[in-house]
């Protein structure tokens, strides 16, 4: 099943709800992915330009699409930003068909 990694930024309204009342969003998010036929890996918080990631699998991309506009809908995700991510099987299988198709370089 396809992982897909998204990052993500909370409105200073959603840090204020879960300072007065603490939640393990871990779950939440956890049950959203089963109802779409996905499983979360993990879900962490972190210094940067995002407040937190969650890794999960989805069926496809469209099911991973769904489950991110469901979150952001609600209003309290300023920003998001989900990746694909791939395995080294899937890698290694990626470079060699790489190798076999030609891709004729620009003239100089």
């Amino acid at each position: 099943m396809p992982v897909f990694m998204t990052q993500f930024s909370y409105t200073p309204e959603a840090w204020a709800n879960l300072m007065k009342n603490p939640e393990d969003r871990a779950a939440v998010v956890s049950k959203m992915l089963k109802k779409a036929g996905g499983r979360l890996i993990a879900h962490h918080y972190c210094f940067g330009d995002y407040d937190g990631f969650s890794i999960y699998e989805a069926p496809n991309a469209g099911e991973a699409l769904a489950c991110v506009l469901a979150g952001v809908a609600r209003g309290h995700i300023k920003q998001s930003k989900t990746t694909e991510l791939f395995d080294m099987e899937e890698m290694i299988t990626a470079l060699r068909k790489a190798d076999t198709i030609k891709l004729k370089a620009p003239k100089g």
